[in-house]
């Protein structure tokens, strides 16, 4: 009977040592991930954070200056400059999938060509998108907004143009850096430019306006790309830079189908703001409702540069994990991402719906503007949660290289579902800006949901050999064998 006694006890103390065995090591797993994701994702942030803050700041000062420059800025900013943004951003982070896989399989020359080819793609498309700041006061009057704020911000819009070619040229240099998880530089090249835009700014707006504002915006991104190139050049990337090569002009057409694959995808998400600030010009009380939209889109925009800090580091952790084929390390990546992402988002939306009152004094002086903005603070803090997840699925896809095919899923959740369901509520309903945004939330929330799906159902072990496909070893050594400086 003491043998039977001493078998009865042994079996489930051997299952619960087994068991806090597992729970240890996928702990493990957890924590060594999570170190991962925050020495990508820690710099990216604040590097982000820094590099928005340009606009943000110099906006801060526009809004002391009056109300309709502050409409005029924030028009440009979120319209013109967010479709030319976009476009440069979406195109630009095709360079993330293959700059990133070809790192994880270890071909580090293809980086070097890689930003080479994208350098020439998006500055080949801004010069067409120039029309865009060049005709953007009829722009703005076709969608409907009013005249004065229109001119004002067709006029200032011209003056940004030195900025469009500064995305172009920033874009691809801090995809091929985020690749390499050379993210430190960056967060200290935007950290010191906003020290010198701060006071620049303010004393630029004070003395001469609008004028002054595109002044100091410009010369701070002309300073971040100068900052950004040498740091490549002086011998910090010198694996995966090896000087300017011909082949940058070689194999151009199935680069810009994935560049422009990669801007449908991300743009169709980040223009849904845009149309929200386009439509919310032609409600009643237009000026109040353009400040009021304005100033809760660049609080959003502000506290997005978190996840896409986050949407950066999946990014690379998923397309450098398939480049190197680890199906499983990818998809793992994903779920403690978004984990992440989860609690910092829920905080600050929590943040924010408390000082509801009080954050819009931060902008405007305006009372009329002040009570706008708080009402709109629920509909914030409800996009704010909505952009837990979406970016850091939006990394996933760039990563493996789905843009394609999300690019699909954006036009009908947002485009054919998400705004025709804002535009009912905010004009048919006379729900106004608040309506608008809800549609819009519906898009996001339809988009979260598709993507889940995507994740969920993904052949991983298949996302390998399609990387293998896209950075292949003749490919790789061809490349090598050829490289011509010039």
């Amino acid at each position: 009977m003491d043998g039977d006694s001493t078998s009865n006890y042994s079996i489930p103390l051997l299952t619960n040592k087994n068991e806090n065995s597992d729970q240890e090591s996928f702990c493990r797993k957890v924590w060594e991930e999570n170190k991962i994701i925050w020495y990508i994702a820690g710099p990216s942030i604040l590097s982000a954070i820094l590099k928005f803050s340009l606009a943000f700041t110099t906006q801060i000062w526009v809004g002391h200056v009056g109300t309709l420059e502050l409409a005029a800025f924030g028009l440009q900013n979120l319209v013109i400059a967010g479709l030319t943004y976009g476009i440069m951003l979406g195109m630009g982070s095709a360079l993330q999938t293959l700059c990133g896989q070809a790192y994880g399989a270890g071909k580090l020359t293809l980086l070097g060509i890689y930003l080479q080819r994208s350098w020439v793609i998006l500055l080949g498309t801004a010069l067409p998108l120039t029309l865009i700041s060049v005709f953007a006061t009829k722009i703005l009057l076709l969608f409907g907004q009013k005249i004065e704020i229109a001119e004002l911000a067709g006029t200032y819009s011209i003056w940004m143009i030195p900025q469009l070619y500064m995305y172009a040229l920033n874009s691809p240099m801090q995809r091929f850096l985020q690749a390499q998880r050379k993210v430190v530089p960056l967060a200290w090249i935007s950290f010191g430019v906003l020290v010198i835009h701060v006071p620049l700014s303010w004393f630029c707006v004070m003395r001469w306006g609008l004028v002054g504002a595109a002044a100091s915006l410009n010369f701070s991104w002309v300073l971040v790309v100068i900052l950004q190139f040498s740091y490549i050049v002086s011998g910090n990337c010198k694996d995966t830079w090896s000087g300017f090569s011909w082949l940058a002009f070689t194999e151009l057409l199935d680069f810009l189908w994935l560049s422009l694959a990669s801007a449908v995808m991300l743009c169709l998400e980040y223009w849904t703001l845009m149309v929200l600030l386009v439509f919310a010009g032609v409600l009643k009380n237009a000026e109040v409702k353009v400040d009021a939209a304005a100033i809760c889109l660049n609080v959003e925009g502000w506290l997005f540069m978190v996840p896409l800090g986050y949407m950066a580091a999946v990014g690379v952790r998923v397309s450098n994990e398939l480049g190197a084929g680890n199906a499983a390390a990818a998809r793992f990546s994903v779920w403690v991402t978004v984990s992440i992402a989860l609690v910092t988002q829920t905080v600050f939306a929590t943040l924010i719906l408390i000082t509801r009152y009080d954050f819009p004094k931060l902008f405007t002086d305006d009372k009329i503007v002040m009570k706008e903005v708080s009402a709109l603070a629920v509909y914030l803090c409800i996009s704010i949660l909505l952009c837990a997840i979406l970016p850091v699925l939006s990394g996933m896809t760039i990563g493996a290289g789905w843009q394609a095919v999300v690019a699909y899923v954006n036009s009908v959740t947002y485009y054919l579902i998400g705004l025709p369901i804002g535009v009912f509520m905010g004009f048919k309903l006379d729900w106004g800006l608040e309506g608008l945004w809800v549609g819009t939330q519906i898009g996001m929330g339809l988009q979260t949901i598709g993507l889940l799906i995507m994740f969920w159902r993904a052949d991983w072990d298949k996302e390998v050999q399609l990387s293998e496909v896209r950075v292949s070893e003749d490919v790789g050594l061809g490349e090598e064998q050829k490289l011509i400086k010039l």
